[in-house]
């Protein structure tokens, strides 16, 4: 049973920096994070392949970055720069490539405010 934990969402001034971990429980090929912001469609942000390659939504080039490590399977989120547009719940999300089999995590909050 694949399971995905966040964690270290929270409130953080405009221009600080928060990194989110998703522990994962299981195999996964794929990963990413989604953020919804209120009274919007969750959105891609980031995601990682098990080979290491990046893609991230044009909204956060240069300021986030994902990353995993594979020895305490758990992929990061280091989101720098931030801004009040980054104020969204954050999603873990992983894929079993093989099987199309799809993860999400409970979310974590991201508030980004003075």
């Amino acid at each position: 049973q694949v399971q995905l934990v966040e964690s270290g969402g929270g409130l953080v001034q405009p221009g600080g920096s928060l990194r989110l971990s998703c522990a994962v429980s299981g195999s996964i090929n794929f990963m990413g994070w989604y953020r919804q912001a209120p009274g919007k469609q969750r959105e891609l942000v980031a995601t990682i392949t098990s080979r290491g390659s990046t893609n991230y939504a044009d909204s956060v080039k240069g300021r986030f970055t994902i990353s995993t490590d594979n020895t305490k399977n758990t992929v990061y989120l280091q989101m720098n720069s931030l801004a009040s547009e980054d104020t969204a719940v954050y999603y873990c999300y992983g894929k079993v490539m093989l099987s199309r089999a799809e993860y999400w995590g409970q979310g974590t909050q991201v508030t980004v405010s003075s």
